[in-house]
């Protein structure tokens, strides 16, 4: 899990980034609280051939990123 909470872009890109090309994971959840962040993280992932569902969680949002 990524937690990029209280990050402003573009480190919860980065941070998102750094761990799918490290571990390259089937499954990642990332949690961000900034509507730029969902959209910024989102497009990466999708670059790297992943899905992703973005879930609102209070005033966060939770990312599941999947192969």
């Amino acid at each position: 899990m990524v937690d990029a909470r209280g990050q402003s872009c573009p480190i919860p890109v980065v941070m998102t980034r750094k761990a799918l090309e490290k571990e390259k994971p089937a499954r990642l959840e990332v949690l961000v609280d900034a509507q730029v962040a969902v959209e910024n993280v989102t497009r990466c992932a999708r670059s790297l051939g992943y899905q992703v569902t973005a879930e609102p969680q209070g005033t966060d949002f939770k990312l599941i990123l999947s192969k």
